[in-house]
């Protein structure tokens, strides 16, 4: 096989990712499985859209299929794809000041909200001494989440606060990363009095790490 053949291959999956909203439905998937209408709602795109980008991931086998009745459910093909996609992201940060710039723009001073590492987190879940809030939509909570947490998606917190348990410190999540959920979050519940810290990552980075994972009913 010609040397040009094989790079040609190799270049198949930067060309299936070189598509915002390619990259986003990666995101999103990383979560968990879902429908085509469920991740054209969640991504705000139309159904036809996301199905073609869809179909440029499936022909770079970067994702899986299952039918459910008249529905077809999509998964990333393994970990390794959400785990590639965080380093194409921070190798960006890291060398474009164009992107460390919008994911400041876009998140804030991550950093000045004193992130919480996982090992510690897992510690101080062992000592019951934090409350553990994911900040996702419901669906992404169910598929899994930290055990214990607590889900008040996003866009319910701010009305949601008395659902609270009070006196004890909070650690929220969310997607990623470069997801805006939890340091909105920490913020909002920080400007409430409440001790409030985002997670360092989210939720996929916790799965990779080895961490516990939960699936199920909303506990709120």
């Amino acid at each position: 096989m010609p040397k040009a053949v094989l790079y040609e291959q190799f270049a198949r999956i930067g060309k299936a990712l070189s598509n915002p909203a390619r990259l986003e439905l990666v995101d999103l998937l990383a979560q968990g499985e879902r429908s085509v209408e469920e991740l054209a709602e969640a991504a705000g795109m139309k159904v036809s859209n996301t199905s073609a980008q869809l179909r440029a991931l499936m022909m770079a086998g970067l994702l899986l299929t299952r039918r459910s009745g008249t529905r077809i459910y999509y998964r990333l093909a393994d970990e390794q794809v959400a785990a590639f996609v965080d380093q194409v992201k921070d190798l960006a940060s890291a060398r474009l000041a164009a992107a460390e710039l919008a994911a400041r723009d876009y998140l804030g001073d991550v950093a000045a909200l004193e992130p919480v590492g996982q090992g510690e987190l897992a510690r101080r879940l062992d000592e019951g001494d934090v409350v553990v809030l994911d900040v996702r939509p419901q669906a992404e909570y169910a598929a899994g989440h930290i055990p214990g947490a607590i889900n008040l998606p996003h866009d319910r917190l701010a009305a949601s606060l008395a659902e609270l348990p009070s006196g004890a410190d909070i650690v929220a999540y969310c997607r990623g990363r470069y997801c805006v959920f939890a340091p909105d979050a920490v913020r909002l519940l920080r400007s409430h009095g409440y001790p409030a810290w985002p997670l360092d990552g989210g939720m996929p980075e916790w799965r990779r790490a080895g961490w516990p994972v939960a699936a199920g009913e909303v506990v709120a």
